[in-house]
């Protein structure tokens, strides 16, 4: 139901769209606002735990954005999926990582991670395309109903997790030379989480912060078709796919990653001021920006202490969110020229 929520409320509920968009608009800001909270939850609790609790809030969204009517019921459901976000966010990579580092193979993260994305956007294409063929066959009920039993297999994974034992050692088997990134590590092991830690994760932001600005005025072109704008949202999800894909075994520190970050700038920066960026210049950004992601995860869960994980992923997961949110306004903002 991921295409088909808004006309759901809209069109099903009689929700006006004034009130709905701005309770996705609430629910962005709990998302931004809840990571840290939540991600020092799981850092303290344990990241199985914080996986559960995110897929029961996941679940029950989802009951409430189907059941529920008017405009209490799409913003209880909005909040609960935010919340539910925030408790998954930061803890997933977490967990990830300390799994890999307990086995002995720590230095497999990157791979999973990217791959693990890679193929999470590509079924987000399908799911959006079979969600829209499954509603036109047997209507939203069918829709809702497979959206809810799919959230509570997502729960029933979480639970046959297991949190592996803490490591006595911030990061093992990286000496400080091997680790140029952690310099969010003091030589005590404990991260700094100041300026340095920011200097690793604001490349990815402020690439995620253009690309989704870029495709943000494709969107909203003035003599866009619905047909184009489905075939840019799979091409660009695609792209990010791709990137993805290929950053699972791409090298590369914090120096690669505001190299890619100056490219993606580049790339679209003077598409930005016409009425909509090309989409060759939209597919490559993110592409570039689907190479980064799983590059500074590596670097963050390799740079931090073992207790701040969930925290350090979750804080980063806030930075994109935040920046590009002041993105969008920026560019929303903009005057329009007509071809």
């Amino acid at each position: 139901m991921h295409g088909l929520y808004v006309m759901w409320w809209v069109q099903e509920r009689h929700v006006p769209v004034e009130a709905v968009a701005v309770i996705l608009a609430a629910g962005d800001l709990a998302v931004t606002a809840l990571e840290v909270p939540t991600g020092w939850l799981a850092d303290r609790r344990g990241h199985r735990a914080s996986l559960i609790v995110g897929s029961i809030l996941q679940t029950a969204g989802m009951l409430f954005a189907w059941l529920g009517r008017g405009v209490p019921g799409v913003l209880t459901s909005c909040l609960i999926i935010a919340a539910g976000d925030a408790f998954r966010s930061g803890a997933d990579q977490a967990l990830l990582f300390q799994s890999c580092a307990a086995i002995g193979r720590e230095s497999d993260f990157q791979t999973i991670e990217g791959r693990t994305r890679s193929v999470q956007l590509v079924a987000l294409v399908a799911l959006v395309l079979a969600g829209g063929a499954i509603v036109h066959v047997w209507g939203f009920a069918a829709g809702w109903l497979i959206e809810t039993a799919m959230s509570a297999v997502g729960l029933a994974i979480a639970f046959a997790m297991t949190q592996p034992p803490p490591q006595t050692d911030a990061v093992p088997s990286l000496t400080p030379k091997a680790r140029p990134e952690g310099r969010a590590v003091r030589a005590d092991g404990r991260s700094t989480m100041g300026l340095r830690f920011a200097w690793l994760i604001v490349p990815a932001s402020l690439l995620g912060a253009v690309a989704s600005a870029a495709v943000f005025l494709a969107q909203t072109a003035p003599d866009g078709t619905p047909g184009q704008a489905t075939m840019l949202v799979a091409s660009v999800t695609l792209a990010e796919a791709a990137g993805a894909f290929v950053g699972a075994r791409f090298a590369g520190g914090v120096g690669v990653q505001w190299m890619l970050m100056g490219l993606g700038i580049t790339i679209v920066a003077a598409p930005l001021i016409a009425p909509a960026p090309h989409l060759g210049a939209l597919v490559t950004v993110c592409f570039l920006m689907g190479l980064s992601y799983p590059l500074r995860a590596a670097s963050i869960q390799r740079g931090v202490a073992d207790g701040l994980r969930a925290r350090a992923a979750s804080l980063a997961s806030a930075c994109d969110k935040a920046i590009a949110t002041v993105a969008l306004l920026a560019v929303g903002m903009l005057p329009r020229r007509r071809r």
